[in-house]
């Protein structure tokens, strides 16, 4: 937590240094008294003529940490072009006071920061003079800004929200599409990232069929009763064209957390199964396809990818940018990448090339290399993408990746330990 009390509040607030707050604070602590005094002596008998009460009877309500049982509490929202000094001045706070306030909390937060949409909450006093005792700005769903008038000096401090690990299991049948899936599920959207990273290499997420389910166990991060993202999957099992695939966790002697099969080999593998993360085909791998534009029928040895203009386009391998180029009657903008001595591809058709893309430079898996658009002999934005095996065009969608480094033998007992585990956890997954 970070604070400061700068020299000169006194002066710059003096109107908060009134008698009802001191009042209240000594009441609190002579109330306290009692509770304190029963809790220690938990092991006397008391009778129903004792006059001390039970202890929740003490209990306050908080909001940020703080008691407000004493307090109004309004709270809103930073509306466009609002400024904090409109929103304090509602407040009674002269214009001088507020640029003290701004100068005096520099250190903590600069009020020039506040955004359209954020939470604020104001808890003023409950008596004639309604003077503003607390004023919270929340930054972002789990930090918020404190501003304290009830001290002899202004306090300002950042705090953080308490946010809590729910342990969750999902198991169901997976529709159209993984993500739909999990938020139909009532889970956090953020589900289907993690489990779409994990099995990047394994389930073509743009082929989900019928008979494809999920099986994951994992921590919600929950904060305010409300999932706002996860923690760490603990083990899953996608089911996808009839087979099962098992994500087992497991840290090997590097101290990383990686994900493998009941086998103990890696779950990634040297090529990702797409080279974008969202979109749907279009158009498959075929030696006689009518083309759309030139109204003739001839080979398309790739893949189209149908996505909105400006959705990232990752690389599906670790390699070297060996054409970074512009085909008017073709591929438009395009990127070519020899992986190794095997295998090359290409992504046609981008908008705009990404970060640091040029004929040399080496990229990594899932590294962005541009960005789908329309450009060259395209009738809407998709991605063409494409594989060449000894220089020959292969079929995208089925080609097999070898896997990278499984785990180590010596640490192969620890493992097996730790899969048992999760399948036990996991249970046989249903035929959903």
């Amino acid at each position: 937590m970070n604070q400061t009390h700068p020299e000169g509040a006194r002066r710059a607030f003096p109107r908060f240094m009134g008698k009802p707050i001191c009042t209240i604070l000594c009441a609190a602590l002579l109330m306290a008294i009692p509770a304190c005094h029963r809790h220690e002596m938990s092991d006397t008998a008391y009778t129903e003529t004792d006059s001390i009460p039970p202890v929740d009877a003490y209990a306050c309500p908080r909001m940020y940490g703080i008691c407000i049982q004493s307090l109004d509490v309004e709270q809103d929202q930073v509306k466009p072009g609002e400024s904090m000094s409109g929103i304090l001045s509602r407040y009674g706070l002269s214009s001088a006071e507020i640029h003290a306030l701004a100068e005096q909390s520099a250190a903590i937060f600069d009020v020039r920061r506040l955004r359209a949409g954020q939470t604020y909450t104001a808890m003023r006093a409950q008596d004639s003079t309604a003077q503003l005792q607390y004023w919270v700005y929340e930054r972002d769903r789990t930090h918020f800004i404190v501003y304290d008038f009830t001290a002899d000096s202004l306090v300002v401090t950042e705090e953080e929200k308490d946010v809590a690990l729910q342990r969750r299991r999902i198991a169901a049948p997976i529709g159209s599409s993984l993500w739909l899936t999990v938020v139909r599920q009532g889970f956090n959207p953020a589900l289907s990232d993690a489990l779409s990273e994990i099995y990047a290499w394994q389930v073509d997420f743009f082929g989900i069929a019928a008979g494809d389910s999920i099986c994951a166990v994992f921590d919600e991060i929950v904060l305010d009763s409300t999932a706002i993202g996860i923690s760490q999957i603990y083990g899953a099992c996608f089911r996808h064209a009839g087979k099962d695939y098992y994500a087992i966790p497991f840290t090997g002697g590097d101290s990383i957390r990686r994900f493998f099969d009941e086998n103990g080999q890696s779950l990634r593998k040297a090529f990702l199964k797409a080279p974008l993360k969202y979109s749907r085909i279009s158009s498959t791998f075929s030696n006689s396809r009518y083309h759309p534009v030139l109204k003739v029928y001839r080979a398309h040895h790739g893949v189209d990818y149908a996505a909105p203009t400006g959705t990232p386009v990752q690389s599906i391998g670790d390699g070297v940018v060996t054409k970074r180029a512009y085909q008017r009657n073709g591929a438009g903008n395009y990127v070519t990448i020899k992986h190794n001595a095997t295998y090359t591809t290409s992504y046609m058709h981008l908008s705009r090339f990404g970060s640091g893309i040029a004929v040399g430079s080496r990229v990594v898996q899932g590294q962005v290399i541009g960005y789908v658009g329309s450009t060259g002999l395209a009738t809407g934005p998709h991605l063409d993408f494409r594989v060449y095996r000894n220089g020959t065009p292969i079929n995208p969608l089925s080609m097999e990746s070898p896997p990278v480094e499984p785990v180590p033998d010596s640490c192969l007992v620890a493992f097996q330990a730790v899969r048992d585990s999760v399948l036990q956890m996991l249970q046989t997954v249903p035929d959903l």
